[in-house]
């Protein structure tokens, strides 16, 4: 077991929990604690112009449901906090300064309006770079290019200005990814990205650095669209001499969307008609309501299973993971380098398959955090018999509403349906079935299936042509759990009833003249 290992899930408060930054939560988690590490979650919400309400919270609410508990956080504390970017600015400032000093970083006092010019005219020159940087640095306006005198005169003035890294002009910087392998980029192919804003708030680059190295990470686990970025946060782990202490890196595949292009997105699952959020999220703005995975009837343990295999293959064959086996069997070189096609239906099958573990009590007690569509007036141990039974058939909690209808409500059998079956069958044989049915004293599954079995030899009936006509009189539908099981959990005398009123429905075909 590795010892001291640290990392961190580092989400900004900008909307709500994408299923991918949920991914890169549970990877984070998974890895800390197979090394008996620590995880922690940082809020960088130093993005003020983008910052949504009640974000935060969302991301707090939807690692709890997940059931991934971090051990230091911007609500619980630690000893390296606090973990709020926007309560730690005066850190990014210190920092930026210190570049500043030791040649690595230099005020610049552009506006707006002159780096739109460098713009447009990199962009007639035919340039596809268009960014301030070695080749263009020395004709804008900042502290390479001014006198130091100027340069403080300026900052004295209160005139604004921004603090960029100033990238070397030749060197091939390289890193390893515990994913990708070597990784090796020209500095050539970067610009001298801002660091420090004129609104006196860090860049996600200082900002995500500073933290990192002051928070102890040792390993930075993070999604595919921050590997361009990781050659920059190279270069100022070495500028601020951190470089013994740089954290490994990983750089997690993208969730693609069910076609296998593209990244998945919120407008694929309005489009598909899945959930891309945990958490059922209410858009403060515009106040449209989007669902997610709990409700819509997905057990946590279900989405973890799932999202784990998103991007991971295990050491074997297996699919189905408690939480300990997956942390055991849990490692970065498992991770697949290319994106992973996000598919509801194998979501779908593993909540189907951790919902067939519960016992019905379990069921029933979840079923009622749907008061929505959970049945009023109905027995306790009534209600645990039927989730036993739908639990078999149904993959998400919202399908019991459904699917548990005919149980507490008598079906109403149109002509049509009944019509359907060879009515002058039943007529002769369903009032003998009635009569056995009376006789019977134990109503268990077990002795139905038995007297059913009798039955049909008895009358020389097959169980084609007799089972699926009774399912139709008892819950009024073509599909369903085996006979005798609805018979056993409707009860002797519901079950009476039931079939008495499909047999005046079945002979008022055969005779228009009864009243139907």
């Amino acid at each position: 077991m590795e010892s001291g290992v640290r990392v961190r899930f580092a989400p900004s408060p900008t909307g709500p929990l994408h299923i991918g930054g949920l991914r890169t939560a549970l990877y984070n988690f998974l890895f800390a604690r197979k090394h008996n590490g620590a995880f922690l979650l940082r809020i960088e919400d130093t993005d003020r112009n983008r910052l949504v309400p009640g974000a935060e919270q969302y991301i707090l609410d939807s690692l709890r449901w997940c059931q991934l508990h971090y051990d230091e956080g911007p609500d619980i504390g630690g000893p390296c906090g606090p973990y709020r970017q926007s309560e730690r600015l005066h850190l990014y400032r210190h920092y930026a300064q210190l570049l500043v000093e030791r040649g690595h970083a230099y005020y610049a006092f552009d506006t707006a309006e002159q780096l739109e010019a460098l713009r447009r005219e990199l962009s007639q020159q035919g340039s596809d770079l268009q960014q301030y940087d070695a080749t263009t640095r020395n004709r804008m306006i900042n502290s390479l290019t001014l006198s130091a005198d100027e340069v403080q005169q300026r900052i004295a003035s209160g005139q604004p200005y921004v603090i960029r890294a100033l990238i070397p002009q030749d060197e091939e910087i390289q890193f390893v990814d515990r994913i990708r392998g070597t990784i090796s980029v020209h500095s050539r192919q970067l610009d001298d990205k801002v660091l420090f804003k004129s609104d006196g708030w860090p860049t996600y680059h200082l900002a995500n650095v500073v933290d990192d190295h002051l928070m102890n990470i040792t390993h930075v686990i993070r999604g595919e669209e921050w590997l361009s970025s990781t050659p920059l946060h190279v270069l100022l782990y070495r500028f601020f001499g951190w470089e013994s202490q740089m954290p490994q890196f990983a750089h997690l595949p993208l969730l693609l969307k069910p076609e296998g292009t593209g990244k998945l997105s919120k407008r694929d699952g309005d489009r598909l008609g899945f959930p891309v959020f945990p958490l059922a999220w209410t858009d403060p703005e515009t106040g449209q309501t989007s669902p997610g995975y709990r409700e819509r009837g997905f057990l946590p343990e279900a989405v973890i299973n799932f999202l784990a295999l998103l991007g991971w293959h295990p050491s074997g064959n297996q699919e189905l993971f408690e939480l300990y086996e997956l942390i055991h069997d849990f490692s970065l070189e498992h991770i697949h380098k290319s994106g992973a096609r996000f598919d509801f239906e194998k979501a779908r099958w593993f909540n189907h398959e951790y919902l067939k573990r519960l016992p019905g009590e379990e069921v029933a007690r979840l079923w009622q955090q749907f008061p929505e569509f959970y049945p009023q007036g109905v027995s306790w141990d009534y209600l645990v018999q039927v989730c036993d039974l739908l639990k078999q058939r149904c993959s998400l909690l919202e399908e019991f509403r459904d699917a548990g209808r005919p149980f507490f409500e008598r079906p109403v059998l149109p002509k049509e349906w009944v019509q359907q079956h060879d009515k002058g069958q039943v007529n002769l044989w369903l009032p003998e079935l009635l009569q056995a049915l009376d006789r019977q004293s134990d109503f268990s599954k077990t002795k139905l299936e038995e007297l059913l079995k009798n039955f049909l030899a008895q009358h020389g009936l097959k169980a084609g042509a007799v089972l699926p006509a009774l399912r139709l009189a008892l819950l009024g539908v073509n599909q369903g759990p085996s006979v005798a099981d609805i018979m056993a959990v409707l009860g002797k005398e519901e079950v009476s009833q039931r079939l008495q009123a499909a047999l005046h429905v079945f002979t008022s075909i055969d005779n228009p003249k009864v009243n139907t």
